[in-house]
């Protein structure tokens, strides 16, 4: 804030009001140009932002109707959402903030970092711009617009109060690089943009925590980016495939270092899918899987790190410790069903 105010002119230093001399009435203390500056960036933000945040009305023949909120990115209506806003639904209404509603359908959704792509019936007036979440610093001033409990254009700002969170997707998966703010979500918001202060999108807002007070969670904009590609070339993001169950199994530090493993854990196989490719293996029940290429493998989202992209049918080599031995094992990775 220090430096906004920094940059005020002379004018802008001086009282909104000043009273005639002798008239009796004193003058009301001088406006603090910190607080000024703050308030004018927040309206800068709602006025850029606000016209292209929507609000997302869901039915859904699968289970309960919902809402959320959306944020328009393209000139011809493709819209960033959370999954679990647009996911299963039957029919998806928008509205927007002159009172106008438009129909629109589900382009694509990735349970896997909570995001969806959908589109509006027609092209769209207003858009908003991407910024970049890997230039976030903690303290930063951020803005979320959304629709909480239904009250429509809703806007709390706040800072963000950690970078690089992790959290559980619904299929299991880690969600990384997590953008903590102190921005005030309600349900509605999920799915809503937090934007700095010029205006830019850096995350999707996604969840919050019951019960807490100040503690907001955004998926950050340059993992969206990534998976909005995806999701509007091919409707669903592509990752690679083993087929196995696993769990985080430990192993003996002598033995790690016997083996020359660098971690001294690693992901034990306790099932295969028929389908995937490592049940065609000699990959076997028991076997503690360290390694993957030249990636080390000490646990189940390490596993789902290494696999995070899928670029067609490769052969990679896995490692696995069985019982005090080192095995390698050519395994043919294929993409991960829906």
């Amino acid at each position: 804030m220090a430096s906004l105010a920094l940059a005020l002119d002379a004018s802008e230093r001086q009282p909104l009001f000043s009273a005639a001399k002798g008239d009796g009435v004193s003058s009301p203390p001088p406006v603090d140009p910190a607080l000024d500056a703050y308030s004018r960036a927040v309206i800068h933000v709602v006025d850029e932002v606000g016209p292209a945040v929507v609000s997302i009305a869901r039915s859904s023949s699968r289970g309960p109707a919902g809402a959320g909120s959306g944020v328009v990115f393209t000139p011809d209506g493709y819209i960033l959402t959370n999954a679990h806003v647009a996911a299963g639904a039957h029919q998806l209404e928008l509205g927007f903030t002159d009172g106008t509603t438009s129909a629109a359908h589900v382009v694509g959704v990735d349970h896997a970092t909570d995001l969806a792509v959908v589109r509006a019936s027609g092209a769209l007036v207003k858009h908003a711009e991407f910024g970049s979440s890997s230039a976030l610093r903690v303290g930063q001033l951020v803005i979320a617009i959304g629709n909480p409990l239904g009250f429509s254009s809703t806007v709390s700002a706040g800072v963000v109060s950690a970078l690089g969170r992790t959290m559980r997707a619904r299929d299991g998966r880690a969600m990384e690089g997590i953008i903590q703010s102190d921005v005030a979500l309600n349900p509605g918001n999920s799915g809503g943009p937090l934007v700095d202060s010029v205006g830019r999108i850096v995350g999707i807002n996604t969840a919050i925590i019951l019960g807490a007070q100040g503690i907001s969670f955004s998926v950050p904009i340059d993992t969206a980016k990534w998976v909005l590609g995806e999701l509007m070339t091919v409707g669903r993001v592509r990752r690679g495939w083993l087929g196995i169950a696993g769990q985080n199994r430990p192993i003996g530090r002598e033995l790690a270092r016997k083996l020359g493993i660098e971690r001294a854990s690693g992901v034990e196989i306790t099932g295969f899918d028929e389908r995937g490719p490592a049940g065609k293996t000699s990959l076997r029940t028991g076997d503690i899987v360290v390694g993957l290429d030249a990636l080390a493998i000490a646990s189940v989202d390490d596993i789902h790190r290494a696999l995070q992209t899928w670029s067609g049918s490769r052969t990679a080599k896995l490692r696995a410790v069985r019982g005090r031995e080192l095995v390698e094992v050519d395994v043919t990775l294929t993409e991960a069903p829906s």
